[in-house]
């Protein structure tokens, strides 16, 4: 006897209509006792040979229309675990592939062997990484080369990292855990930056990022302006899903003559916001990168470098403004949403990585007397569980 796959769990699991999960199933498909699964409408083939061990991806298997059904799924669920009233959940924009701009890569030397990709699914194992169909492809064509220097980097039996970036002079390369303290490995380190046109390539050895090779400041536009980029600031996943994400910000704040980004960062929404804007960011480095590059093109971006969990804006500050944006971590921004529920302040959009979260600030902010409009889901992690947001709110 069959059970058909009615939808997806939250880790990509396919769940039939008895509740029995089945890994790597999608909606539409037949699954026997046995747990063969008979592929349905929505079944796709994967197209990248690491999956599923590389922890990369987890949604290969479905098709576009069931990754939409099932970030929208993430947002509802989230929202009724609340209590919440279902909103206005509109379809999700999903990242084509080859978009991801960033990525951690892991990397591990076995002697002359060095593996380079994501973790294994549930796993410590690196996934050497052959192909890639989420990274651009500036991004990927690094990948080969960079086994080669990491022999010179990393010790016989060590590991580490790679963290990579696109940025407006091109690739930023940060390798965590590798040493350049010999002539020979200095040399190797500048060949390879001239030799692959990278715009910044930087070494932590356990004690901070040292930047190695940088012929001019590497920079970031965000809405027309560039920005200096420090290491490990954050850094929307693709550039589409950030446009998706700041027209969002954009609709929910309106023609607002006085707003405030909280949880700024470098000033994604901030830049493009109308009005005069006050921001607060609790990384010194992104602060001083986006007070820098708003003074350099006039804006009336007031920035105050603020740790908002220790010291939130007061309901009194916030009654200030006409608007509020909110982008915080995946812990949310608890301690300041319980602030402004209680502000005068008549929109809020609030953008963010965590439905469960978000859904719980949510909650607090209807108790407090706002209303959910609507919520822009964007899949900026292409066949990935990782879902992001931006909702509007108004009293």
């Amino acid at each position: 006897m069959s059970e058909k796959i009615v939808r997806l769990a939250a880790r990509g699991d396919g769940v039939t209509e008895n509740g029995r999960f089945v890994p790597f199933a999608a909606p539409g498909d037949l699954v026997d006792d046995a747990g063969a699964v008979t592929p349905g409408p929505h079944h796709a083939t994967p197209p990248c040979r690491h999956f599923p061990e590389c922890g990369g991806c987890q949604l290969q298997h479905v098709d576009d229309a069931a990754f939409a059904v099932f970030i929208q799924d993430r947002v509802a669920s989230a929202l009724a675990a609340q209590g919440l009233a279902a909103a206005d959940i509109r379809a999700p924009h999903i990242s084509p592939p080859n978009s991801r701009r960033r990525a951690a890569l892991k990397v591990e030397r076995r002697g002359e062997t060095v593996l380079l990709g994501f973790h294994q699914e549930a796993s410590h194992r690196i996934i050497d990484m052959r192909e890639c169909h989420i990274l651009r492809p500036e991004l990927f064509a690094l990948v080969a080369p960079l086994r080669g220097l990491l022999r010179r980097l990393l010790g016989p039996r060590s590991s580490g990292g790679v963290r990579l970036a696109l940025t407006d002079q091109g690739a930023d390369v940060l390798v965590e855990g590798g040493r350049a303290d010999t002539l020979d490995a200095s040399e190797a380190v500048t060949a390879f930056a001239q030799q692959h046109g990278l715009a910044r390539l930087s070494l932590d050895d356990g004690y901070g990022p040292q930047t190695l090779w940088e012929p001019d400041p590497v920079t970031v536009t965000l809405s027309g302006i560039a920005v200096p980029l420090p290491h490990g600031a954050f850094l929307q996943a693709t550039a589409d899903g950030e446009a998706a994400l700041v027209a969002g910000v954009q609709a929910a704040v309106g023609d607002a003559a006085m707003v405030a980004d909280l949880f700024a960062g470098l000033g994604t929404f901030a830049l493009a916001l109308p009005g005069r804007v006050y921001v607060a960011e609790g990384a010194r480095g992104g602060a001083a990168s986006l007070k820098a590059a708003a003074n350099r093109a006039q804006r009336q971006v007031f920035v105050d470098h603020r740790d908002l969990f220790r010291r939130p804006l007061t309901t009194a500050e916030l009654d200030r403004f006409d608007a509020i944006v909110l982008d915080p971590p995946r812990a949310g921004a608890k301690e300041q949403v319980e602030q402004l529920a209680a502000a005068k302040v008549g929109r809020v959009a609030y953008a963010s990585c965590n439905p469960a979260t978000f859904a719980r600030d949510a909650k607090a902010l209807v108790e407090g007397g706002f209303r959910l409009d609507w919520v822009q889901p964007v899949g900026q992690f292409r066949w990935s569980t990782h879902v992001e947001l931006v909702a509007g709110f108004s009293r």
